[in-house]
């Protein structure tokens, strides 16, 4: 069995167990944590992380992918506090999580010269350290893949190509983004067997997220988007049609995230756009629900929640 990076070392694939394969320990902008770190409670951030870590594994989970890259304030030190503190392992990503937005220093840059970058996380380490990346992100979003967003995905894809580092990007099922996000992988010749597309669950086109590669329905809790239910009835129709090996259940929670002011939390609770949004909902709502359809057995939990995992990290 191959082994796969945690933020603690390398681990045998076959001890990966219970895995939540997208969510955030933390997500802030690095820019604004650096220039204003006063704005920042560590203490209470890692709190709130152990915590959210600390009641998945109380429901069984044994691994948590982390998807957090450049621009979500990826930080690996954090990471593994978490992982040490809790006893779940940690699995961290490289790459540059943007919507179109990037810095003169990769404008200014080819894209090989931003695959070297993600190639020594994957094979050096992470900041300084000698924690190594198990997976690399991108992303596509309202605009599309605009010129910038191609050249991210296009470093991922070589980069996944020279190591065979799984690639998980994130997309927009409301303009589409997933096909030519795919597109792009195969005409870099990256291993299909290796992608994921994030965020599949947005839509409730079926046959818009049966595209052969993982599918990531990993937004259960942001109601604003799609509500659960309408989640679940997508998620039976895939297992009905025989799809759940290539299916990816998570909540893409974010234990703190600063994209809105802390008090602005029970608005968004009260008005219904986030319900129940925590790293244990999949567990105690959804798993449920899909065993009361019928569509979900041991079995198949086993397939979404550990073999899917293990096998898209290590193939």
């Amino acid at each position: 069995m191959p082994s796969v990076e945690t933020v603690q070392g390398a681990v045998d694939a076959q001890d990966l167990g219970v895995t939540l394969a997208h969510e955030h320990l933390r997500f802030r902008d690095e820019a604004v944590a650096v220039q204003w770190p006063e704005r920042y409670d560590e203490a209470e951030e890692l709190s709130l992380a152990v915590e959210a870590v600390a009641a998945a594994k109380e429901r069984g989970v044994q691994t948590i992918v982390d998807a957090t890259a450049m621009f979500g304030g990826r930080d690996v030190s954090f990471m593994k506090r978490v992982a040490e503190q809790t006893g779940v392992r940690i699995v961290a990503c490289t790459g540059i999580y943007s919507y179109g937005h990037l810095p003169h220093y990769f404008e200014n840059r080819d894209i090989d010269a931003m695959a070297e970058h993600f190639v020594a996380d994957i094979e050096k380490g992470i900041q300084g350290t000698d924690i190594k990346a198990a997976f690399l992100k991108c992303a596509a979003d309202a605009a599309g893949v605009t010129e910038s967003v191609e050249k991210i995905h296009r470093a991922v894809a070589r980069a996944s190509v020279q190591t065979g580092t799984p690639i998980m990007a994130h997309s927009m099922p409301a303009v589409q983004t997933g096909p030519r996000q795919v597109e792009i992988f195969a005409e870099e010749g990256v291993d299909m067997a290796r992608v994921q597309i994030a965020h599949c669950g947005d839509t409730e086109d079926v046959d818009y997220i049966d595209s052969g590669v993982y599918a990531g329905l990993d937004r259960y809790g942001l109601e604003m988007v799609v509500p659960i239910d309408k989640r679940n009835a997508t998620a039976a129709e895939l297992l009905r049609r025989g799809h759940a090996e290539r299916l990816i259940i998570s909540q893409d929670y974010c234990a703190t995230i600063d994209w809105f002011p802390r008090e602005l939390e029970p608005v968004f609770v009260s008005s219904g756009a986030i319900r129940n949004w925590s790293m244990t909902l999949v567990f105690d709502e959804v798993v449920p629900a899909l065993r009361e359809q019928g569509v979900m057995d041991d079995a198949v939990f086993e397939t979404i929640f550990v073999e899917n995992p293990r096998r898209w990290l290590t193939a």
